[in-house]
């Protein structure tokens, strides 16, 4: 991986530490603004005051976030009004950022290698097992050093 591209992926990683635990949260089953408004004992009205919108209106954004339809502005006013921030981000499935380059670099490799060696050997050229584990841990590791775009086809 180029020097410019490995220390932007590390400086990415670094900013996504922050979100691993927020994976374990298990978000409420009424949301976020229905569990927190109620625990306050604030009602519909009120924060409906507080955005300058009408208790249905309140109802209705409730029900946008439990469905997943709600804007991220419309997040961020709610949060405001409760005089709380609000934040969001992405927690990569593998661990990091750079696991998850090395995985789709090693993945493409092997379909590269194994495709190649194929017609290899239907040629009668075909190579040992051993030679293809090597074959695909350089390309990889190739791959990963030019973060070529097709690691994402």
């Amino acid at each position: 991986m180029r020097n410019k591209k490995k220390l932007l992926i590390k400086q990415l990683d670094q900013k996504l530490e922050a979100f691993k635990n927020a994976e374990m949260v298990l978000v409420p089953q009424k949301g976020w603004i229905h569990t927190i408004r109620t625990s306050l004992n604030m009602t519909m009205s009120q924060l409906g005051t507080k955005l300058k919108l009408t208790k249905g209106a309140i109802q209705k954004i409730e029900e946008r976030e439990v469905t997943g339809q709600i804007t991220i502005n419309k997040l961020k006013d709610v949060g405001k009004a409760l005089d709380m921030n609000f934040v969001y981000g992405f927690v990569p499935l593998e661990g990091t950022i750079d696991k998850l380059v090395d995985l789709k670099a090693e993945k493409l490799a092997k379909k590269i290698v194994l495709r190649t060696n194929q017609n290899m050997k239907l040629e009668g050229q075909g190579i040992n097992a051993e030679k293809i584990k090597e074959s695909i841990s350089d390309l990889a590791n190739e791959i990963k050093r030019e973060m070529r775009k097709s690691l994402w086809d």
